[in-house]
């Protein structure tokens, strides 16, 4: 990607309508459209688009939005369309990587070459992958905190972040709160909710039916399992100590509340990209086939995600696997994970397969994260006392996150669904955080290559 830096992944909800961000280029003007979470749009009029870099259009949403210096550490541009997602690097240019855009589709999706010709990215402003879950917390800024929010909103409706029902009807509680402002008892709440539900609860949460049935239930019917406990949930939600009471005050306190319960799902915050892994082997044939994974990585880990069933497969923190991947030079793109395993009470390495054209990209996007963990320990010692957490004590212990205690939780790891490669190697020390094949240099992947 023309020797820079930058982050592919699977797309995500904001692309819901596939659309342009430039609407005309010339020799010296362009009306450029900047997508936020919301799906609003900021539109610039700017000066010789084709040599304006990501830092330069970053600065100018900014300034549009009034946002405060944060932000540039917050949000990154994004190039995105139903295809392809890419995070730019300050010094990317957009309008060269949207001219290069087939290239990009053809190197790292295996879409058709009719959807190739037909794609178009969008530029979106949105979180940065590799901004730490710990700094959302010390923002004050409403408007950093509601596009935050929005982000985070939107890939709970989309199923992206995979939540139990629990978990989904207290994030869509706090939805109700700010769309619809506090709880009023007495008040028809059980008919706006339902009006909207698909705007609080994920799709499969909100199905009633179809035919005869659905047309004869009234607006008065008895609600449904997801309605009702959203409803419950809802009455719950607390309001700020001497204010905040009302639709048009302060929300903050409400945005907060969703990012910090999001924090709780592992992959929040993540870079997504498409996969396949081999089933288990099942039946007399013993055929296994592929079943379709999305690959999450943050600064925190690897989380492999059933796309169709939407829960997780295989979650990985980094000090738990090695990793490597192997070429389409040398055969199918394939993502390497070998994390430990047991066998019937034998202790083994386990091998996990991904195949995918992205391959590349996540192993230097692992070993980029991993870089960064680094940089920020050394940087520990020097923080006071009553400074922020480090990222390693920041993360929330078992205890903390109640979802992983729930039996059949969507974020428990099923490796009973995966077919893996169990070896024993005696005498072998699991090499954590390691490559496999020690196959990396000095000089990150992600960095080198991107």
């Amino acid at each position: 990607m023309d020797g820079t830096e930058g982050n592919v992944g699977q797309p995500g909800p904001a692309e819901r309508s596939h659309r342009s961000s430039v609407s005309s280029v010339g020799a010296r003007a362009a009306d450029v459209l900047v997508y936020l979470a919301d799906d609003t749009v900021v539109p610039l009029a700017v000066e010789n688009l084709p040599s304006l870099n990501a830092h330069e259009l970053h600065r100018a949403v900014r300034e549009v939005l009034q946002l405060p210096d944060i932000a540039l550490d917050v949000f990154a541009l994004w190039l995105v369309s139903p295809l392809l997602e890419v995070q730019l690097k300050p010094k990317h240019q957009p309008y060269k990587l949207g001219r290069q855009w087939p290239e990009l589709l053809l190197r790292f999706t295996d879409a058709p070459d009719d959807d190739v010709a037909m794609d178009e990215p969008s530029l979106q402003f949105r979180r940065n992958v590799f901004f730490p879950k710990r700094r959302e917390l010390q923002i004050h800024d409403e408007e950093v905190l509601r596009l935050l929010y929005e982000e985070a909103k939107g890939n709970v409706l989309a199923a992206r972040y995979p939540c139990d029902v629990e978990d989904c009807e207290a994030l869509g509680a706090l939805v109700c709160r700010v769309q619809l402002g506090p709880y009023q008892p007495g008040q028809p709440t059980a008919c706006a909710v339902r009006e909207k539900l698909d705007s609080f609860l994920p799709a499969h949460l909100c199905k009633r039916g179809h035919g005869l049935f659905a047309a004869l239930r009234g607006r008065g019917a008895k609600a449904g399992p997801g309605e009702q406990g959203l409803l419950n949930a809802y009455c719950k939600v607390k309001e700020a100590a001497g204010g905040d009471s009302g639709r048009g005050a302060s929300l903050s306190t409400h945005y907060r509340a969703y990012l910090l319960k999001s924090h709780e799902l592992p992959f929040y915050g993540c870079a997504f990209f498409h996969g396949e892994v081999d089933k288990p082997a099942q039946g007399f044939l013993h055929r296994g086939g592929r079943k379709p994974v999305v690959v999450a990585i943050s600064l925190e880990g690897v989380h492999v995600i059933d796309s169709r069933e939407k829960h997780v497969l295989l979650g990985l923190r980094f000090q738990e696997l090695s990793w490597d991947h192997t070429s389409p030079e040398e055969e199918e793109s394939v993502l390497w994970l070998e994390f430990d395993g047991d066998n019937e009470g034998t202790p083994v390495n386990r091998l996990l397969k991904i195949y995918s054209k992205q391959a590349e990209l996540m192993s230097g996007l692992i070993e980029y994260c991993i870089e960064l963990n680094q940089t920020s320990e050394l940087a520990t010692p020097q923080e006071t006392v009553s400074g922020p957490p480090s990222a390693a004590s920041s993360l929330p212990s078992p205890a903390q996150r109640p979802q992983l205690q729930r039996q059949g939780s969507v974020v428990c790891s099923r490796l009973q669904h995966l077919s893996t490669i169990d070896y024993v190697e005696e005498g072998h020390s699991f090499p954590k955080q390691n490559r496999l094949c020690g196959t990396g240099g000095p000089e990150s992947f992600y960095t080198r290559i991107l």
